[in-house]
């Protein structure tokens, strides 16, 4: 199980098209450092879209040049609309040792984007692809599609709940139909407009999906994404996920990517200690103890509510939080 952050592309759309230069170059530091390696970035409506009017602060080659820099710790592509598909462009992001393009068409429509996925594979690159508004054919279709194109070369394939209007039973259906006829790694890509994202997260992961997508903050369009923070917490939780660092992504947006977003005024729908909260079940009357010995003790508090709940979450007491920050600074 992976996590596949698109924070970069999906998320641009809360400030426009795309993300200024420091800000990508922050969130590609940000998520390499605490272990997300699959990044899509770029413009937010896709390659070619900045030569149409889609303004951003950098063009599609400045933002490969960007990621380039990233290329040998990571993956990192672009998002490419089949029916815009260009062979220069394609070169280009393989010229700059960037790592796939996913392509993207409406459900049903597969057969339309044939051609994008052969000159992207023959340009050397993974080709993801995105089943765009999923929800519109039913998942014994598309999972007819999804065969068809991974015949055509499709490495991975994204059921996208584009509207956010999927429950959590209609993607456990989607993931398990298309994994068992594509014969390919399959990913869910849910948005939050009926606050479900996380739930249905969950149960493509259950259902056996490779991967599941994110944006940090819930950054993305409309009522935004699965946050990638909350999508780590609780895949970890159930066992699925491993190798992403939690407490240093958290950090990452406690002490950089919120306070640049203030500038955006963007909100934040679960806040980093909020999510400490509900995934340790502690509550948050207990917030200003734990504050305060994490303050005297130098330790991290996130990791000292999680330690702390995980032997009493009733009624912890300062002697136990004394004593849970000691061991966690011997290690232990």
């Amino acid at each position: 199980m992976r996590i596949f952050d698109c924070t970069l592309r999906d998320g641009a759309n809360v400030v426009g098209n795309g993300f200024s230069p420091e800000l990508t170059e922050s969130m590609i530091r940000g998520l390499l450092g605490c272990g997300i390696q699959d990044i899509e970035m770029g413009n937010a409506k896709g390659i070619g879209s900045y030569d149409r009017g889609a303004e951003a602060p950098l063009d599609d080659e400045s933002y490969a040049k960007l990621a380039s820099r990233y290329a040998d710790k990571g993956r990192l592509g672009m998002f490419m609309l089949a029916a815009f598909a260009d062979a220069d462009k394609i070169k280009m992001v393989k010229d700059n040792g960037l790592d796939f393009i996913r392509v993207g068409t409406a459900a049903g429509d597969g057969a339309k984007a044939v051609e994008a996925v052969k000159m992207v594979k023959a340009a050397g690159l993974t080709c993801r692809y995105s089943m765009m508004k999923a929800y519109i054919c039913p998942p014994e279709q598309l999972a007819d599609e999804a065969k068809m194109l991974a015949e055509a070369g499709v490495d991975i394939i994204t059921i996208m709940d584009s509207a956010g209007t999927m429950y959590p039973h209609e993607t456990t259906a989607y993931v398990k139909a298309i994994k068992e006829k594509a014969g390919i790694p399959v990913g869910f890509h849910g948005h939050s407009n009926l606050g479900l994202s996380q739930a249905n997260a969950l149960a493509a992961a259950e259902a056996g999906a490779d991967e599941v997508d994110g944006g940090l903050l819930g950054m993305a369009r409309s009522a935004g994404n699965c946050a990638t923070e909350l999508a780590v917490a609780t895949l970890s939780h159930q066992g699925l996920l491993d190798g992403v660092d939690l407490y240093k992504l958290l950090r990452y947006e406690d002490e950089e990517l919120i306070p640049a977003m203030k500038a955006y005024g963007y909100h934040v729908a679960v806040c980093p200690e909020d999510l400490i909260l509900g995934l340790s079940g502690c509550h948050s009357s207990f917030l200003k103890m734990f504050h305060q010995v994490a303050q005297e003790e130098q330790v991290d508090v996130y990791q000292l509510i999680v330690h702390v709940s995980a032997i009493d979450r009733k009624a912890p007491n300062e002697e136990l939080l004394h004593r849970t920050a000691a061991a966690i600074k011997e290690g232990r």
